[in-house]
């Protein structure tokens, strides 16, 4: 009967050790895939930071390039103004002169009427004496 409980007692044993090594097998297969898995989610995450990084990059020259248009418009805008503004005082000077050169030819056009008339009178004195 002792033997019988000691083979009883080594079977239990063996079948107890049996099941301890495919519970520590199977816990370093998982840790193995943990592993893995961990080392994927790393990779995963700084590619995914890479990205993000390239991401603001490209935005802030974006935003760079944006305010420089910005800036450049509003110097176009600035630059647009003053040209408008120096053309109608452009055209209010040529309207000006239009005006005066109106003014100056009538006033020829009656000089040369009065000389004509001058001229007339002048020739009939002259036939006169």
């Amino acid at each position: 009967m002792e033997e019988s409980l000691k083979n009883r007692i080594i079977i239990a044993l063996v079948i107890l050790s049996l099941i301890f090594l495919t519970g520590m097998i199977k816990s370093c297969s998982d840790s193995g895939r943990y592993k893995i898995n961990g080392n994927n989610e790393m990779r995963t995450r700084l590619d995914c930071e890479e990205k993000l990084n390239n991401f603001s990059k490209e935005k802030t020259a974006t935003e760079n390039k944006v305010h420089a248009a910005t800036q450049a418009l509003e110097e176009e805008r600035v630059a647009l103004t003053a040209a408008k503004k120096a053309l109608l005082q452009e055209q209010l000077v040529s309207q000006s002169l239009k005006e005066e050169i109106e003014k100056i030819t009538k006033l020829k056009e009656t000089l040369e009427e009065d000389l004509k008339e001058a001229l007339v009178k002048i020739k009939a004195e002259k036939t006169k004496k």
